[in-house]
């Protein structure tokens, strides 16, 4: 069984993001830990139970189900801190994203930074799905360097988000802008080359499923592996499985 780390801020965070890795980890014999500053219990962004607008552009029935599960676990419930948390004692890092403001906590953080660098500082394998990859991106090696530099990753596409904001600013404002730099821009800007960056099929609706791959998108990138947005979830929560057994952590 291995011990995979899954930071968090106290709220916000994407709904499918974190409950469909968790789900699918757990059903594989993993333990998840997640963390959050101070060991809060975190929780969702509301919106993405009840939908942003109209009800729409929220999470899949699935998904919720999965959070309304995660809700009452032991492990959930009683989340360590950041500042317990070190590389050592763990597997895997699993950096989930989120776009509305309080996820700012996680995504600034310097001492989730810290245990991110750590990681990349391992042979232990790393998933960062859409904003968590922007954890990475910020996170620097001891030259001063992004952790990123010298790996192909994707990440939330410029498109995406601003097509989310777009059409949502009417009546959430800037809810799908978390900073005034584009995630994308400030992910490819880590980068050594641009060509590092693999922004996938154009996609806004369709979703992969845990049966059904054809619409996800993960870039691999030996022990690291990145996902673009929600959609891509259940994919990237298998890869990640895959890389834990390779390195011989069976399912239990």
């Amino acid at each position: 069984m291995a011990k995979v780390l899954l930071p968090l801020p106290d709220q916000d965070f994407d709904v499918t993001e974190v409950a469909v890795p968790w789900k699918l980890l757990r059903e594989a014999g993993h333990e998840v830990v997640f963390a959050t500053e101070a060991g809060a219990t975190p929780a969702c962004d509301p919106l993405l139970i009840t939908g942003v607008v109209f009800g729409k552009l929220g999470a899949r029935d699935e998904a919720i189900a999965f959070y309304r599960e995660m809700e009452q676990a032991p492990e959930f419930i009683t989340a360590r801190s950041w500042a317990e948390c070190h590389e050592r004692d763990f597997d895997a890092l699993f950096l989930a994203g989120g776009h509305a403001p309080g996820m700012r906590q996680y995504l600034g953080s310097e001492r989730v930074q810290q245990i991110v660098a750590a990681f990349f500082a391992s042979d232990k394998p790393i998933a960062a799905i859409c904003h968590g990859v922007l954890v990475a991106a910020r996170a620097k090696r001891g030259d001063g360097r992004s952790v990123l530099a010298g790996h192909r990753t994707t990440c939330l596409p410029k498109y995406m988000e601003r097509a989310a904001y777009f059409s949502t600013f009417w009546r959430r404002g800037r809810y799908y802008r978390t900073y005034p730099a584009y995630v994308e821009d400030e992910v490819r800007a880590a980068l050594d080359k641009p060509e590092d960056f693999e922004r996938g099929p154009r996609e806004l609706s369709r979703r992969g499923t845990r049966e059904d791959d054809t619409h996800a998108f993960v870039v691999e990138d030996g022990r690291y592996v990145s996902g673009r947005w929600p959609g891509d979830a259940y994919l990237i929560g298998k890869k990640l499985i895959e890389r834990l057994t390779a390195r011989g952590v069976r399912e239990s």
